[in-house]
């Protein structure tokens, strides 16, 4: 008897090579439930945060049971597709008023996944003066909060998922160079670069139009997902996924990187941006791996 591939047709492919980059409109649950068994070795997604945000076609502000509910139904399917090493990057956020969002969202992976790593995103950051500096440097955006009660929100988390907790990274692949090369030696290391830690700072890009340069309420750099993909192991990824695609960012970073990717997005709109911010990407690599070429030919003058 022949088996039935019931994978949904995807609203549109890319390719580039052998390399394949599939966009998937419709809702998560559904494809994530017909997707093959262990064919995924890394998922970066960012899932809404039942806070209310004004998405175009999506109501994001649930019943609590019903939101946590449904988080441990996609967290189930999400967790069905990925390979024994496999890793998911859970970006989660709260505000001030609802502080345990994230950590209830980490919880109902609890379950099906165990929790590997919690990484720290740092959207800003001020250094205090020191030394020959004579004021504090601050970097990055952060959201203003007007109140008495609570601070500026500038972090996120980044829970890191595995199916049993003991999935090797290349730590060094997204590694930092010790300051003090005395350090290379007191630490027996193998190279000037160490673990970069559970703290990354990636600050958003300046933009002169919210509406035109980030149509989206929510959304993360492209530096998240490539770091991700890269603290995984890049050697080790055949094909990745985001099943919140928003407009994009992980399948630009799969583009950058070379990898298969799979993405799903309930909007048509973001899911065209997307589409198109991946198209782009592409055509830069394409670009890139051409001058290359005509360097590596060029004749020694």
């Amino acid at each position: 008897m022949t088996q039935t591939n019931t994978t949904p047709t995807p609203h549109t492919v890319l390719t580039s090579g052998e390399t394949s980059y599939r966009f998937y409109l419709g809702d998560c649950l559904a494809v994530l439930g017909e997707m093959p068994k262990a064919s995924l070795d890394a998922i970066v997604t960012s899932p809404p945060y039942n806070l209310g945000i004004q998405y175009r076609t999506y109501k994001d502000k649930l019943p609590r049971d019903s939101y946590l509910a449904w988080s441990t139904d996609w967290i189930q399917r999400a967790a069905a597709t990925l390979s024994p090493t496999g890793s998911l990057f859970l970006n989660v956020g709260a505000k001030p008023s609802e502080p345990w969002t994230a950590i209830d969202i980490a919880l109902a992976a609890r379950p099906h996944l165990e929790l590997q790593n919690t990484i720290h995103w740092i959207k800003s950051i001020t250094l205090e003066k020191r030394g020959a500096h004579n004021t504090d440097l601050t970097a990055g955006h952060y959201k203003p909060i007007n109140s008495r009660r609570f601070l500026h929100d500038s972090h996120e988390f980044i829970f890191h998922f595995t199916p049993h907790g003991d999935v090797p990274l290349d730590r060094t692949a997204i590694g930092v160079q010790y300051q003090d090369a005395s350090n290379v030696a007191r630490w027996n290391t193998a190279g000037a670069v160490r673990c970069r830690g559970n703290t990354w700072f990636i600050p958003y890009t300046t933009i002169q139009s919210r509406a035109k340069d980030r149509p989206h309420p929510a959304t993360f750099p492209t530096k998240l997902p490539e770091m991700c993909f890269r603290l995984h192991g890049r050697d080790r990824i055949g094909t990745v996924a985001d099943p919140f695609l928003g407009l994009g960012s992980t399948a630009v970073a799969a583009a950058q990187l070379g990898l298969n990717f799979v993405g799903i997005e309930m909007d048509e709109a973001y899911l065209l941006e997307a589409i198109e911010r991946t198209r782009a990407a592409l055509t830069t690599q394409r670009a890139r791996r051409t001058c290359d070429i005509i360097l590596d030919r060029a004749p020694d003058l």
